[in-house]
């Protein structure tokens, strides 16, 4: 037969990650839950959104300055301070209070060099490589699901001939049967016929088995577990191979996400020796910053004393230079020694000047800068860094050849086992055929007494052989075009 329709009963979840699992299942369903759900796949697509924050770093790097804020708090405790070889109490400053500090800063830098303007392009690249990968999995999700579908209908074909097996063993017995009891066989061709039976029921019981355990690995790849019933409705049919080499090859060049990947990594390494040459070329940076402090002693006493201390001595200066005044030739008249007295306004004054931690912030003086480098000589790095890039882009460039050539052979070799696959199919249907006959002829015979049960016996098992090797050659078509479809990156099916 040219079509293979198989309804297969599975154990499957109702519901899984928000996902309904039809009743009927198709091979498009059954590929749609397995990328909604396989933990494998959805690894590798988590990588998508990281190539795409690469890209958006990579574009606010150029475009957009670094800013910073910074601010502190600390605390100064009492005591002697040390400048050099003396104290603050050798210069007439003892009793120091503890203090607090605060202090804010903000910050504006820009870079500018050949790296930073072709970070978005080699950040593209890298996404695009990425992207790629993605279609690797996804391609290996589909072989994987694929593969597992057409077996679980393998399997099921094999039950269904274990099945026919079984009940042509039975047919056997009962003619045997009937054929002993008008005395024209003996018991040892019943027993013989029992003992088919027999085999064929263990044949049945593996098969079966074998229909289980192809049910579950496909499960797996759907990333689902078993908890209700569904039925596979996808039909697989033998088609004639008209493929060219030369159209498989460029719908491959298209598609095929391994080769993609390598594509996509040697436009990266491009953009590298484009990024290494460009450490000759010089850098610019430009910054500028904003800034604030605040001071404040735990007691004003200390500030208060400070400040006595320097009005009595502006009334002692002036009370000398009245004395000399007084004693000149011609005595000059003296100052009012009274006006550096030291006055409750002045105390208060202090008093709320001192009162400034946390956020009464004495702003420092703006500054900004502007830096323009250009290496000279760095002991030959820059040169040694873009040889190794031009190096590494070469080798991404035989790879891709590489690839290239893997793949056409591969193509080539796929193609003839899909055609060696199709003509086997072809002939092992013609031996089916054949060995129907020749088994019905066999009954026939034995039925007239023409032959022992013993050749009846023979035809059974040569009839069971070649639906056996029939299944397997039609299968080993369905994994030869699956093979074919993984290196193309496509469907081929019609």
């Amino acid at each position: 037969m040219n079509a293979l329709t198989l309804a297969v009963t599975l154990m499957m979840p109702a519901t899984l990650a928000g996902q309904d699992v039809p009743a009927s299942l198709s091979l498009e369903q059954a590929l749609r839950i397995a990328r909604d759900n396989n933990p494998t796949y959805l690894a590798a697509r988590n990588d998508r959104d990281l190539a795409d924050w690469d890209v958006r770093q990579a574009w606010t790097q150029l475009l957009v300055p670094s800013a910073n804020a910074s601010s502190s708090l600390s605390w100064q405790g009492a005591g002697q301070q040390r400048f050099g070889s003396i104290t603050l109490d050798e210069l007439g400053f003892s009793g120091q209070p503890s203090y607090y500090f605060s202090s804010y800063n903000l910050g504006l830098s820009y870079r500018f060099d050949g790296a930073a303007l072709l970070a978005p392009s080699k950040a593209k690249a890298q996404r695009a490589a990425t992207h790629a990968q993605i279609r690797i999995a996804e391609n290996n999700l589909v072989s994987q699901v694929t593969t597992a579908y057409v077996d679980v209908l393998r399997q099921g074909e094999s039950v269904r001939v274990a099945q026919q097996q079984l009940e042509s063993s039975r047919i056997n017995l009962r003619l045997a049967q009937g054929r002993l009891e008008v005395g024209a066989a003996t018991p040892i061709d019943v027993g013989q016929a029992e003992v088919q039976v027999g085999r064929n029921e263990v044949a049945l019981l593996q098969a079966q088995n074998a229909l289980q355990t192809a049910r579950m690995r496909l499960l797996q790849a759907m990333g689902v577990s078993v908890d209700r019933q569904v039925t596979l409705t996808t039909t697989f049919e033998l088609q004639e191979p008209r493929w060219d080499l030369d159209e498989l090859f460029a719908r491959a060049l298209e598609h095929n996400p391994t080769l993609e990947a390598r594509q996509r990594s040697k436009d990266a390494a491009d953009i590298d020796v484009k990024s290494a040459r460009s450490a000759y070329y010089p850098t610019i940076s430009l910054s500028t910053s904003l800034s604030g402090f605040t001071r404040e002693a735990s007691s004003t006493d200390f500030l208060v004393a400070q400040a006595q201390a320097r009005v009595a001595s502006q009334v002692a200066q002036c009370a000398s230079l009245n004395d000399l005044y007084s004693r000149l030739a011609d005595p000059l008249p003296p100052s009012d020694c009274n006006q550096f007295a030291f006055t409750d306004a002045q105390r208060r004054a202090i008093i709320d000047q001192n009162d400034q931690f946390p956020f009464n912030f004495e702003r420092s003086p703006p500054s900004a800068s502007l830096t323009i480098s250009l290496p000279i000589f760095q002991g030959f790095t820059r040169q040694r860094q873009l040889e190794a890039a031009k190096l590494q882009r070469d080798d991404m460039r035989q790879q891709v050849r590489e690839q290239e050539l893997a793949l056409r052979a591969d193509l080539a070799v796929g193609l003839a086992n899909v055609r060696t696959a199709y003509r086997s199919a072809q002939l092992e249907a013609r031996n089916l055929s054949l060995a129907e006959e020749q088994l019905r002829l066999a009954r026939e015979r034995y039925r007239v007494g023409a032959i022992t049960f013993v050749d009846l016996t023979d035809a059974e098992t040569v009839k069971a052989q070649a639906d056996r090797d029939r299944t397997a050659a039609v299968f080993a078509y369905h994994d030869a075009v699956t093979n074919l479809e993984t290196l193309v990156g496509a469907s081929l099916r019609r």
